[in-house]
């Protein structure tokens, strides 16, 4: 089992007690150091005390599974407005959403695409970009975030 799954199975009830969602983990370097970090959100949004009341209880739990051998730095933090979509859920709860999609090589000479999310299936993202609706494969998404609109 891979360290995010790991930590997300004894995580998410933690933050579920606390009223939260648990929206993604993620252990990453960053240069020289290590970062495990929670992504989480709740309707209304998430303030800094919700991310410390949850540190403070899923802290002592890393602690005691000892999941990483290495040394690294724990986050907990809002997933935020622009936050990333990668679970088919993800996509279907922000279905019609103002998005931005990023992608590998230029595609019109754009590496970023602005569009509003129309569909997605099997990793393939359709998107109401402008006047035309495009349908943009797996292999050239590198990442869909969320847009905000002001």
């Amino acid at each position: 089992m891979k360290i995010t799954e790991l930590v997300e199975s004894f995580a998410r009830p933690v933050v579920e007690e606390h009223g939260c969602k648990l929206w993604d983990v993620e252990y990453v370097r960053e240069g020289s150091d290590y970062f495990l970090r929670l992504y989480i959100d709740k309707d209304g949004g998430v303030d800094i005390t919700d991310c410390e009341t949850i540190s403070r209880a899923v802290d002592p739990i890393l602690d005691e599974k000892d999941p990483i051998s290495e040394s690294y730095h724990f986050e907990v933090c809002s997933a935020g407005l622009e936050r990333a979509l990668k679970r088919p859920g993800d996509f279907e709860q922000f279905m019609n959403s103002p998005i931005t999609i990023k992608l590998y090589r230029p595609r019109n000479g754009l590496k970023e695409v602005p569009g509003i999310l129309r569909g997605y299936e099997d990793g393939r993202v359709t998107a109401e970009c402008g006047k035309e609706t495009i349908t943009f494969e797996k292999s050239e998404v590198a990442l869909v975030r969320l847009r905000v609109e002001f």
